[in-house]
């Protein structure tokens, strides 16, 4: 068992311009004070067939990290529209969550995004053979995300478990929208110094 599992993954601008930065709220569960902070990453996945289109678009660290419910909310820059084939900017790409602890991934939350012209189809079909207008782009998000954990070494006591280290699980999670908040801690975004962004 993990000594960190995410509860809740909310956007708070979705649908948004293509353009827009990603702005969501995790909420998780720790079930023992960690020493060192959560890392996590946001990673967007534009051609499943090439990783090295892949963008790691913002990362942030969160600590220290209590026993209980916690939250913080991420803010993270859109994805950089040169750096993507003009032909995989509209359609369906994937918008990845990871939380990893000591350089070690623990869990990874996958979102499918779909990109499209504000207009829809009709704006779609009249800009065919043209070069792509971003600005004109809008993104709307899966609500249903596909969680894989994986089993690390946590320099804490956890758990006792049977399975091995590295061991990953994948399941269909409901929308995070489905659970409860009760006992969730808020905690406003603060400037982030040299990127981590502290619980309180």
């Amino acid at each position: 068992m993990s000594i960190v599992t995410i509860r809740n993954v909310e956007f708070l601008n979705n649908p948004a311009r293509f353009t827009d930065p990603y702005r969501f709220r995790v909420t998780f569960e720790c079930l023992s004070p960690l020493p060192d902070d959560l890392e996590w990453k946001l990673i967007y996945v534009s051609c499943p067939e090439n990783a090295a289109l892949d963008q790691e678009i913002d990362s942030c660290l969160v600590g220290p990290v209590p026993q209980g419910i916690n939250s913080f909310e991420f803010q993270s820059p859109a994805p950089d529209p040169k750096l993507i084939p003009e032909q995989d900017l509209l359609g369906v790409a994937a918008l990845i969550l990871t939380g990893s602890y000591a350089d070690q991934e623990f869990v990874r939350v996958g979102y499918y995004q779909n990109t499209e012209y504000e207009g829809g189809e009709e704006e779609r079909l009249s800009m065919e053979g043209k070069k792509v207008m971003v600005e004109r782009l809008v993104r709307d998000i899966t609500k249903k995300p596909r969680v894989t954990r994986f089993q690390i070494k946590w320099d804490v006591a956890p758990p006792q478990t049977s399975g091995a280290l590295g061991a990953a699980t994948s399941a269909a999670v409901p929308s995070a929208d489905s659970y409860g908040d009760d006992g969730q801690m808020d905690v406003d975004t603060p400037d982030k110094l040299n990127g981590r962004i502290p619980i309180l």
